[in-house]
């Protein structure tokens, strides 16, 4: 028996409710970017500023009992992970704890770093603090841009791939896809205020690679199709060829979500933000693969006469990739 979560073959109408799905995705990236300018996103350490204190100590790191410590200090963002090197001695434990900085403040105050000191120094009495580095608002500006530029260039970067392996109409849908799908997730962090650091940034330009894969596989389905059906109304076509690949756009997006699920349990607070936005990321990624990339392929229109011609690609068509 083999594990099906659609049958083998459908004929599902996708464009029953096309302008009903359109106009859903259009609402879902203007309401996002409301949420984005009207509530600000809960920028992290890495984007906010913040404290780094590295500590040492002959004892392992127990996370929990170094959170539960400084709970009482009412430290705000506070992100404690545990560093691991193949360099360090076998009872060389390191942890890094990142703290908000105070509004307004540069640096941590050292009263408030004595404290913390305190307070870890009360569950394992040989711990020390090897180094304290603070990043001011300046450089977590400078990490903002960063962000928004690195997700940029991964966009054109695709832009100019599908250009190249397909045509600028497939290329055009699938950016403003990429962007649906980036932006509405980046809402939902604005929306619910959860915690967006650099971690962050990395699951969206995750969400990038992933979503691009589903929506080559499709456009390369449609090219075949071009090619095989040749009469056959470009609606129509679009329609079989998303039925084609519904099983496959499926079983990914679900072995992914199991995997995240996982992580997203027993992952810690540490990761739960990146798997989140990975998460949904993947969800919303699969929607716009089935519902909205070929829906802007339809409205922008394909010359058929020419993709005839040319037998259906681009000027890289023929290399796999």
């Amino acid at each position: 028996m083999r594990l099906r979560l659609v049958p083998g073959v459908t004929n599902y109408d996708f464009f029953r409710w096309q302008w009903v799905t359109f106009g859903t995705s259009v609402a879902a990236v203007v309401l996002s970017l409301l949420a984005v300018l009207v509530m600000g996103l809960n920028f992290g350490v890495d984007f906010a500023g913040g404290t780094t204190i590295r500590t040492e100590s002959t004892a392992p790191v127990d996370v929990a009992a170094y959170r539960a410590a400084l709970d009482p200090l009412d430290l705000g963002d506070v992100v404690i992970t545990e560093v691991f090197d193949p360099n360090f001695r076998p009872d060389q434990h390191v942890a890094q704890i990142r703290l908000e900085l105070e509004e307004g403040a540069q640096a941590i105050a050292q009263e408030r770093l004595d404290l913390i000191k305190g307070a870890l120094r009360s569950i394992d009495p040989g711990i020390s603090f090897p180094s304290v580095e603070s990043v001011g608002p300046k450089v977590s500006g400078e990490l903002i841009w960063s962000a928004v530029l690195s997700l940029g260039v991964a966009a054109l970067a695709l832009l100019v791939y599908i250009w190249l392996r397909f045509e600028w109409q497939f290329a055009v849908a699938t950016v403003i896809a990429l962007l649906h799908d980036v932006i509405v997730t980046v809402g939902v962090f604005a929306l619910f205020q959860i915690r967006f650091d650099l971690t962050i940034v990395a699951g969206l330009l995750t969400i990038l690679g992933y979503s691009i894969n589903d929506k080559v596989v499709v456009f390369d389905r449609l090219r075949e199709n071009l090619r095989k059906y040749k009469t056959m109304p470009l609606r129509e076509l679009m329609n079989l060829t998303v039925n084609e690949t519904l099983s496959r756009t499926l079983m990914t997006g679900v072995t992914v979500l199991l995997a995240l699920i996982i992580l997203m349990i027993w992952g810690g607070d540490v990761l739960r933000g990146f798997v989140f936005s990975i998460f949904f990321g993947t969800v919303i990624g699969t929607y716009s693969s089935i519902y909205m990339a070929k829906n802007i392929v339809l409205m922008i229109g394909l010359d058929r006469s020419e993709k005839a011609k040319k037998a259906g690609g681009g000027e890289f068509a023929d290399i796999d990739a």
